[in-house]
Parts: C-alpha cells; structure tokens; sequence
C-alpha cells in the first residue's frame, strides 16, 4: 500500500466516530484522574487520562489492524497497567500504601478498553461505579475504622513491672491487645503490640501514655 493508498483509507474509515471514542476516554480519564488529584494520590489527573487514551487508542488499532486474536493484546494492555500499577504501591511503617491507587489505575484502563471497543455505555457506567467505590464507600470503611481500629504500638518501658502495667493500661481503655515482638536491655525494654479496638480508645490510650511516667516512650 502506497502513500496515496493510505490516505485514501483513512478518509473511507469513519474517522469521527473514532474520534469520539477517543474524547470519550479522555473525559472518564479526566473524571477519575481529578478526584484521585484532589486526594492527592501518587497518581493524579494526566496519569489517569494517560492511561484511559492509551488502552482507548490501543484497542481502537488492533480492531481497525485486524488482529486475529484481540484478546491477546487485551492482555498485553493489562500485563503493561499492572508495571504502571505497581510503580505507585509503596511500603510504609506498619502497612502497603498506594493499592487503591493502583487498582484504581488497573479499573480505569479497562474502561478505556471498553470505550475504544465501542462499549460507551460501559465506559462511562463503569466511571460512576469507580467514583461511587472511591468516594462513597469512603464512608463506609471509615464507620468500620472508628469501630475496629487495629495499630501496631512500640511502647519502651524500664522495668517488667512496668511491661506488666501495660497490659491493665490496654484493658482499662477496653482494648484487645497481643505481643508481636519484645526487645530486651538492661535499660530498656522495647514491645511492640497490635491494638485493636474503638478509634476513641486507642485517642484515650494514647493520651494516658503520654501523661503516664512508667511509660518511657512510645510510637504507633
């Protein structure tokens, strides 16, 4: 196929509707991308615009291509978003931040999929079942939080009797507690203990700490 060939196929393809698709993808990249951006998450909003474009245009290609199986660059497309996604996962003090991010990455490249496979209506109910799961049930895991709050405390006291003090400390503020690992000197003993209760007594817990003189020192 020549040069003139090819611009001949490209006035018969039916440019505007592809065109369309690709806004399409855009707008729910910009949905998606804004309100991670107003979280200010890892990824923001040109990411997630990026991201559902390309997987738009990627499946648009291999539709107008002609590849035989399109599922197999359907799951090129993921195995790539899966690189992208992992990029943003990072491992803080006592837990893997950046996993809502990233599957929000993974989410909205499938709705770019869906939009440049000409599934509109999937790309953007799809977009609103996205915003309802970040922003709504938001509410939901915080009612579970207040309710069922789990910390890792590292709590240094100086003697065992004080060790000992910790443990009626946890039970006076109505806390479930367990020892994961104890270091031992003759100065010090540093215990770290997984708390788990009531958002309000782990705050009161806290504030008897930090008043209290058999507690040396502590972090959570």
């Amino acid at each position: 196929m020549n040069f003139f060939e090819k611009i001949n196929f490209l006035e018969s393809a039916n440019v505007g509707e592809h065109l369309i698709l690709v806004f399409a993808s855009i707008l729910i990249g910009l949905i998606i991308g804004a309100e991670r951006e107003y979280q200010n998450k890892s990824a923001g909003l040109r990411t997630f615009i990026l991201v559902s474009f390309g997987s738009c245009l990627f499946t648009i290609l291999s539709i107008e291509i002609g590849v035989q199986n399109p599922d197999r660059l359907a799951a090129n497309i993921i195995t790539g978003i899966g690189f992208l996604g992992a990029g943003v996962i990072f491992k803080d003090d006592n837990k893997i931040g950046g996993i809502t991010t990233a599957t929000t990455i993974w989410a909205t490249a499938s709705l770019g999929m869906a939009v440049g496979s000409g599934h509109l209506y999937l790309g953007f109910w799809g977009t609103f079942l996205v915003m309802i799961i970040l922003r709504l049930l938001v509410y939901l895991q915080n009612f579970i939080d207040n309710y069922n709050k789990i910390r890792d405390y590292r709590i240094n006291t100086n003697s065992l009797e004080n060790f000992e003090y910790c443990k009626k400390l946890f039970e006076d503020c109505n806390l479930k507690y367990s020892m994961i690992k104890q270091q031992y000197s003759q100065e010090n003993i540093s215990t770290t203990w997984r708390i788990r209760g009531k958002t309000e007594q782990h705050q009161l817990l806290v504030k008897e700490m930090i008043e209290n003189e058999k507690i040396n020192a502590f972090q959570y």
